[in-house]
């Protein structure tokens, strides 16, 4: 343990600048995890026909498990998001700490300064202090990213309740700007992010707390002057903290009360887009002991044998049933089931229902190939494959 009445230059030269605190790293390592699970499960259903998107869904186990964790991802990152508010609360009103984060024209400085860095007219980076402009128009995307994110994502996880309140076309804006976000949000990690603290310079700080006098003379020249100089504010004094602790606690209890019941509204407002249809299951019935004797019905027509093999006579209830959801409610790859046309007509990837050839019907080789989200089961399949054999008739 180092002594903390030490000099900043002595605990500096021993131990390296303190970066971030243990709670600090805790809480990063929570969103990452978080944010991993809602990027991998939420860009897997965005693109659930594409092939890395099947094989994603795959090995989650369907896309009723992606959607579990998508949700759970979430939800861990509300909460995430209300530590993180009342934690920055506690660090300036407890323990006085500066507002570091808050973009300032200094920061509009540093950018002229690195701009003639890059054109050649200056020889070393600006002189920044404990955050650069580059590090808090970051942090400024996640605190917008989140509330988007929120804000579309409840109207997709309450979307009776966002259409009693909005116009109908609220729920489509908000499924397009939830993944359009998602996949800026993605790509600014990997090609920002990771780039600049993980592959230009590896920055262990995240996972040690520290950062040497070398690091700190790269990335924080100005805090560490500042550090070196003991011109920073003395730490407040414990009778200080304690007093203001006390003050404090109340508050915080309050808010974190309050934003946690905003996030249980959140989800438990409805069910509509948790809950899903069962897929039909093949059961024996059940029969009680002492059958219960039933009135003697007339028997009703037995229907042609053909009627179920047509379009209207079964066939597009039955692929409603299945696969309403993608492609009759909505056209997921550009296919829609809506009615004979479309189906035969197809998507993005080819004829649906291609009359006598089931075997080059897209709709066949998807089904037989397995693993789909509206997965027919052998049966289905089978009076699918009947009918598209004798022409795919409609009546």
């Amino acid at each position: 343990m180092s002594d903390p009445s030490a000099p900043t230059s002595v605990k500096a030269t021993l131990l390296g600048y303190i970066r971030f605190d243990r709670w600090q790293r805790l809480e990063h390592a929570v969103f990452l995890l978080a944010f991993t699970a809602c990027g991998v499960t939420g860009l897997a259903q965005k693109f659930a026909t594409s092939l890395p998107g099947e094989l994603v869904l795959g090995l989650l186990g369907g896309i009723e498990m992606a959607r579990r964790i998508h949700r759970i991802g979430a939800i861990v990152m509300m909460v995430e998001a209300i530590y993180h508010i009342v934690a920055v609360l506690y660090r300036v009103l407890v323990r006085r700490s500066p507002l570091t984060m808050i973009p300032v024209l200094q920061d509009f400085k540093h950018l002229y300064q690195d701009v003639l860095l890059y054109l050649g007219r200056r020889r070393r980076k600006a002189f920044y202090g404990r955050y650069s402009y580059a590090e808090k128009v970051e942090y400024a995307a996640v605190v917008w990213g989140t509330l988007v994110m929120a804000i579309t994502g409840f109207m997709m996880w309450n979307p009776i309740a966002a259409a009693r309140w909005f116009s109908g076309e609220i729920i489509p804006a908000a499924k397009v700007a939830h993944g359009g976000e998602a996949i800026l949000a993605v790509l600014a990690i990997l090609l920002w992010h990771f780039y600049h603290v993980h592959v230009r310079h590896f920055n262990k700080s995240m996972f040690t707390g520290k950062l040497t006098r070398e690091e700190m003379e790269h990335e924080h020249p100005a805090e560490m002057a500042m550090l070196d100089s003991g011109l920073q504010p003395p730490p407040p004094s414990p009778q200080d903290l304690r007093r203001r602790t006390r003050m404090f606690a109340p508050l915080a209890t309050v808010l974190a009360a309050t934003m946690g019941l905003g996030v249980y509204g959140f989800v438990r407002f409805e069910e509509t887009a948790v809950t899903t249809v069962p897929p039909a299951e093949s059961a024996p019935a059940f029969l009680p002991q002492t059958p219960t004797p039933l009135p003697t019905l007339a028997p009703s027509p037995t229907p042609p044998p053909l009627q179920a093999l047509t379009w209207d006579g079964g066939i597009a209830q039955l692929l409603e049933n299945r696969c309403g959801a993608c492609h009759v409610a909505t056209r997921l790859g550009e296919l829609s089931l809506g009615d004979l046309a479309s189906a035969m007509r197809g998507g993005s990837s080819g004829p649906g229902v291609v009359p006598g050839e089931p075997d080059v019907s897209l709709l066949i080789i998807r089904q037989t190939a397995g693993g789909h989200p509206g997965q027919l089961s052998p049966g289905e399949l089978e009076q699918i494959r009947n009918w598209i054999e004798v022409g795919a008739p409609e009546k």
